[in-house]
């Protein structure tokens, strides 16, 4: 979205706001996004996951992010080991997005499939699979998911992990398969600790945290409370400026 967290919030200053059209939307006028983004956050009580407990992570990744763990003891942050109960995450997140492919693209499957990737392809196929009762289950344990998370989140002002579980990888390569030596279901294994965050309908943000030996850029995952978008952003706001990796950017390719 922007190159920095000033720009993403002059961005939600334009579109945020509430809509009746949109039950998630903030209840708050878009201006509060035009505030200043400084804040005293001593004594922010953050919990720490390198893998939400259940998913592969590149060791790289993980020595990485946890670099940038200081950063927020610094900032007077009380920064813990902790993470929600998402189990079922995989399952809800699977099955919503193979029916929501299913109700969007299925006309196009039929009438251009030579215009649509593999990937793509499956993911509609899956979705044209399922029941009404799979939909029903997927979302009553999306349900149970968010309630866990929530009273995990009355604890916690924020939550942290890596964006995704490995490094940049070539373009070449179409998805991973594998990682650690764990092979990955479906081309959208490798970004989990990514995909399960979006279940939750938590805020969150990706920021660079730093880089590996080979100079490629890891991000690192600030989530926040329901609809506290605006505490998101001072947070990542705060991390910004002081690490200021953001600043470091490679020459365009051509």
């Amino acid at each position: 979205m922007a190159r920095a967290v000033q720009d993403v919030a002059l961005l939600l200053s334009v579109i945020a706001g509430p809509d009746p059209r949109a039950p998630v939307s903030i209840d708050e006028p878009a201006l509060v996004f035009s505030r200043p983004l400084e804040r005293d956050f001593r004594g922010t009580r953050i919990a720490w996951s390198r893998n939400l407990g259940r998913y592969p992570v590149q060791p790289v990744v993980n020595e990485v992010c946890d670099k940038a763990r200081s950063t927020f003891a610094a900032l007077g942050c009380q920064v813990e080991d902790d993470e929600p109960d998402f189990r079922d995450a995989d399952e809800i997140f699977q099955v919503l997005r193979a029916w929501s492919y299913a109700q969007t693209r299925a006309e196009d499957l039929k009438q251009h499939p030579d215009l649509i990737k593999d990937t793509v392809v499956w993911n509609i196929e899956q979705g044209l699979k399922l029941t009404d009762t799979d939909v029903r289950r997927a979302e009553a344990k999306r349900r149970q998911l968010v309630q866990r998370v929530t009273k995990f989140m009355k604890r916690h002002e924020f939550l942290i992990l890596p964006v995704s579980q490995v490094a940049p990888f070539p373009v070449e390569v179409d998805w991973v398969r594998e990682i650690n030596g764990v092979g990955m279901e479906t081309y959208i294994d490798w970004m989990a600790t990514c995909y399960a965050i979006t279940v939750t309908e938590l805020p969150a943000i990706s920021v660079p945290c730093g880089f590996t030996n080979e100079g490629l850029p890891i991000g690192l995952q600030i989530v926040g409370r329901h609809q506290r978008e605006f505490d998101l952003l001072q947070m990542a706001f705060a991390f910004e400026q002081a690490t200021q990796y953001g600043k470091r950017r490679p020459p365009i390719a051509m």
